[in-house]
């Protein structure tokens, strides 16, 4: 194509996108493309421009090396995402990002003037965490069709049916009585027995004697839409529902395929015909999740026996073993009697070569494993007691909790903790049906978009880390190895699993077939 009509697309293209681009990095574009042919051109010009918005820009206009590292990144290798194909991530390694509400997009870290995320906190990490949930939730409940303003052509009855939400500080500013309005807000308890709805613009007192509540656990800190009527400083609630959910694939046709889920791939997983090919090539694939695998137990340990005798023959591609690894984890002894709880598992795992060599170990820390006491996120239980297990079984990994798993296109994020027995507790008012308590459970964390919707003087979190609880955009599996009855539930297109405690429950644990996406419960039964 002629150099002058190439730079004019060029830029026409970067302007349409609010972006300028500098005479040099026009030049550097324009030879790149010289030999580019016209029917490929317009698909390249759009990935380096997405490329380049990746970027942490300080304005729009774009330099040369801005462009060369996009021209870079669109021309890697696709075989890359081969190596893509299983990858454990990390709480600390999960990437943030915060949510502009003026240009409607998520923006990495780096491109806000919000500081490196430290462990120790400062007062502002505190309150970005509740403005980060409280943003997601309502950029998320705005997009439902419930709340979307509809055309200016639409049939009168359509608008009939939508809902408008309104802010505290509305509320507050109202002198006469305000009927039936939806608030976004989270529940808080400011005074002793008296509950408030917060939301970054004020706060206002409930009025709960008359509140009917839809299904779910709703304890304090959790976000909810609040429906009812204002007067006297007072807002009396009619009726308590949880923020929207919507599955992934909503929320990628929004936001594209910004990798949220973290791991080596510098886009979504989810857009690779690849890893789909692999995916679904790869029937035998098998992930088997086992939780409280209490190794000071000899009882437990013949059942691993007899687990790892069963699965010789055909090796699950993982076993995912989840805290706590001691069934009395206390005491001076503690440490060395996990190394040596370890040790016998590792030789137990070496009695079996098919195992030892095939399947890769994961294990996730419980609440009262060895480790910083019980702020989440929890670090990997430490080197010095896993260093002689790891020697013997070169395929484990020692992670986080909570933890996301990649494997070819689906996400899975595993989490540890006694949570269903928390919320619970903490709720503001007892569901009615306690027979369908995981189903309240899921819907609660799904709505919540968090693994821990509690305060934090219930559930202490690392202020600056709370981004490692995300629920958002949702996962293909959650697993939230809990003491609670195992269970399995699927909402909104996301698996949620419960293995359940494997000594307390009669040895059960869940099989998990990623290429048809189906979970099956095991027992071992005593032979």
């Amino acid at each position: 194509m002629e150099p002058e009509r190439l730079r004019r697309r060029l830029s026409s293209a970067f302007r349409l996108r609010g972006l300028v681009l500098r005479p040099d990095a026009l030049k550097y574009l324009t030879e790149a493309f010289q030999s580019t042919s016209e029917g490929e051109l317009d698909e390249i010009i759009e990935n380096v421009i997405d490329a380049v918005e990746k970027q942490p820009l300080s304005s729009n206009m774009i330099e040369q090396p801005l462009v060369e590292a996009a021209v870079q990144e669109c021309s890697r290798a696709p075989d890359e995402a081969i190596e893509n194909v299983f990858n454990i991530i990390g709480a600390f390694d999960i990437p943030r990002f915060i949510y502009n509400s003026e240009r409607k997009k998520f923006l990495p870290l780096a491109m806000t003037d919000l500081p490196r995320p430290s462990l120790f906190g400062t007062a502002r990490d505190k309150a970005e965490l509740f403005r980060e949930r409280y943003s997601i939730l309502q950029q998320r409940t705005h997009r439902h069709e419930l709340f979307t303003p509809s055309p200016v052509d639409a049939h009168p009855d359509d608008s009939k049916n939508k809902f408008q939400l309104k802010t505290v500080e509305t509320l507050l500013g109202s002198p006469a009585k305000v009927g039936e309005v939806i608030v976004l807000g989270m529940i808080t308890q400011l005074k002793e027995g008296k509950f408030f709805l917060e939301d970054p613009t004020g706060v206002v007192q409930l009025d709960l004697s008359k509140a009917q509540f839809h299904s779910g656990l709703y304890t304090e800190s959790s976000f909810v839409l609040a429906e009812g009527w204002y007067e006297d400083e007072v807002f009396h609630v009619n009726a308590f529902g949880f923020p929207p959910t919507e599955p992934s694939a909503t929320t990628r046709a929004f936001y594209g395929n910004i990798n949220f889920f973290g791991g080596p791939s510098s886009t979504s997983v989810k857009a690779s015909a690849k890893l789909k090919q692999l995916e679904q090539e790869n029937e035998d694939a098998m992930f088997v999740f086992v939780s409280d695998v209490w190794l000071d137990q000899a009882e437990v340990l013949e059942k691993l026996h007899m687990m790892f005798s069963g699965y010789s023959s055909a090796p699950p591609t993982c076993f995912f073993f989840c805290g706590n690894f001691s069934s009395a984890p206390y005491g001076k002894n503690q440490i060395q009697s996990l190394k040596g709880s370890l040790k016998a598992l590792a030789d137990i795992i070496c009695e079996y070569p098919s195992i030892h060599q095939s399947s890769r170990f994961v294990f996730v820390p419980g609440p009262e494993d060895p480790g910083p006491g019980s702020i989440l996120p929890r670090p990997p239980l430490a080197e010095n007691i896993t260093q002689e297990f790891r020697q013997l079984v070169p395929f484990s990994v020692f992670t986080t909790n909570p933890c996301r798993v990649q494997y070819c296109t689906q996400e899975i994020i595993i989490f540890r903790e006694d949570l269903v027995n928390k919320m619970c507790r903490n709720c503001v008012r007892f569901p009615s049906s306690t027979m369908d308590i995981p189903n309240h459970f899921v819907k609660t964390i799904l709505s919540q978009g968090h693994l821990s919707p509690l305060p934090l003087y219930v559930s202490p979190v690392f202020w600056a880390y709370d981004c490692s609880l995300r629920v958002y955009p949702l996962p293909d599996v959650l697993v939230t190895a809990d003491k609670h009855d195992p269970f399995s539930v699927t909402s909104s297109e996301c698996l949620c699993i419960n293995p359940g405690s494997f000594p307390r429950s009669g040895f059960c644990f869940k099989v998990f077939y990623p290429s048809n996406k189906t979970v099956e419960d095991s027992k071992l039964q005593g032979l």
